[in-house]
């Protein structure tokens, strides 16, 4: 599976010096073997980016974006073999995943043009004759490191952007989903960007993320991961004073008023707790629901979590795939029991699926009477568990929903404008959604507050950690 690529250096696909399995989440046999680089092999990816420094730079934006959208036309040519792999490597069904390609493509497509929008300015200088000229420039190599759960996404926030503002990458994907990093970088290689403009990596911690985040050529770092590897990180970061920007975890509350259009919020809630098995960074966790609209909420929550169809993820008719290892199956499980000892009633789910005996599935599951203590509240679950309780009043609830070292997103249904502007004032949150959840844009900026991170990744504010300030004071 992945034989035909291998790491990528200096604009070329190497065979590696060490394989390692990668384990199918629906089978839980192996896939193939993926690489596995040393550590001179990701020093060598990080010479070769350095060595392409000045070449991608001298492209000048107009040349970048031309070669951005070229990527992005391999991206389109070439999409049903990436939604396949990434189906295959996470579960997740095949809907999902063309979706998710399609979105990254999008990235490409948004930073070619940003690519030529890299503006300075003209000040003008007390001293006579003189002017302040203000200019931007690549901040230089960047180390990336993305999750398995967007296998596609997450690394184009990163490349698209990287590239677009002349700065070389050295990617690192998660070791669990290489295969779609891969095709990604050979849509790339086909655009014809400078060698060792992009470069791509996997392996373990010791081989690849110590000797990016030690190399002072690297000026950069940014991550996609859990909030406790991003505070490590940030403290290897210092060692070499890099910049970073890092989109980290969350615990999203959902807040369903007591005027929101109860069935529309049920028909978005419900998929969107559900997809990629709740291995979602913003999927309401926390779901708080009006006195007056709770218990029909729930039943129509569980309802609709009743039909959705588990099963391998290339099956058209499957609606949710299995959580990623046997680690996330257990924790989930373990979540739940947590919470029914401590209280919580169980409405539907909260068990392995009998028809699934091979795979880490887990049926869709939704717990009531839950406490803002439970640890299914208290932190994010990161699986396919809704918790759902109880609120009376707007004051109430936007103190609960503030009471979380998370701020990534958040989210509310309600008819009234009114509410919903005070609602998004209120709400300790990077992102919000009133009566949506489509916070995942190209053109939009993503990223979160607090616990969450810091940067932004898309819009026009997603090129500026990639980019570093100059001042000149020219006096003639």
């Amino acid at each position: 599976m992945y034989q035909a690529f291998g790491l990528f250096i200096d604009g070329a696909w190497r065979k590696p010096s060490a394989t390692a399995p990668v384990i199918s989440p629906v089978t839980e046999k192996p896939l193939g073997d993926a690489p596995a680089a040393s550590a001179d092999e990701t020093r060598a990816a990080l010479d070769a980016a350095a060595r392409a420094l000045l070449r991608l730079r001298a492209m000048g934006g107009f040349a970048r974006a031309e070669a951005l959208h070229k990527a992005a036309d391999e991206m389109v040519r070439r999409a049903g073999e990436a939604a396949r792999m990434i189906s295959t490597e996470t579960g997740k069904p095949i809907a999902q995943a063309g979706r998710e390609w399609g979105l990254a493509a999008d990235q490409f497509r948004w930073y070619a043009e940003e690519a030529r929008r890299i503006y300075g300015r003209i000040v003008d200088s007390r001293v006579p004759g003189g002017r302040f000229e203000v200019t931007r420039e690549p901040v230089g190599v960047v180390g990336a490191f993305t999750a398995w759960n967007f296998p596609a996404a997450l690394p184009a926030r990163k490349l698209a952007p990287a590239l677009a503002a002349g700065c070389p990458v050295v990617l690192r994907p998660s070791s669990q989903t290489p295969g779609v990093a891969m095709v990604m970088v050979d849509c790339l290689r086909a655009a014809g960007l400078p060698d060792g403009a992009v470069n791509l990596v996997v392996g373990s911690t010791a081989s690849t993320y110590d000797p990016i985040m030690a190399d002072p050529r690297v000026r950069k770092v940014s991550l996609t991961g859990s909030t406790r590897v991003g505070q490590q990180m940030i403290r290897d970061a210092a060692a070499t004073v890099k910049k970073v920007s890092m989109e980290l975890g969350g615990n999203a509350p959902l807040i369903v008023y007591d005027d929101a259009d109860l069935n529309a919020a049920l028909d978005l809630t419900v998929p969107t707790k559900f997809a990629n098995s709740g291995q979602v960074c913003v999927t309401p966790d926390r779901i708080f629901v009006h006195d007056t609209l709770h218990d029909a909420f729930v039943s129509g929550f569980v309802e609709r979590a009743e039909r959705i169809r588990l099963g391998d993820g290339l099956d058209p008719e499957t609606g949710m795939g299995p959580l990623i290892n046997a680690g996330r199956l257990k924790e989930i499980d373990a979540i739940v029991q947590d919470a029914l000892r401590a209280g919580a009633n169980l409405a539907t789910g909260g068990a392995r699926p009998a028809a699934h005996n091979a795979g880490y599935f887990y049926q869709p599951t939704v717990l009531t009477g839950v406490t803002d203590d439970m640890k299914v509240f208290a932190e994010e679950n990161f699986g396919p568990i809704a918790a759902i309780t109880r609120f009376a009043t707007e004051d109430e609830v936007l103190a609960r929903a503030n009471a979380c070292e998370m701020g990534l997103s958040a989210y509310a249904f309600t008819r009234s404008p009114d509410r919903a502007r005070r609602t998004v004032a209120a709400l300790k949150a990077g992102m919000v959604g009133i009566n949506s959840f489509a916070l995942a844009a190209a053109e939009a900026p993503f990223g979160g507050t607090n616990f969450s991170g810091m940067g932004r990744e898309g819009g026009s504010e997603g090129i500026e950690d990639y980019l570093d300030t100059k001042l000149a004071q020219i006096v003639f």
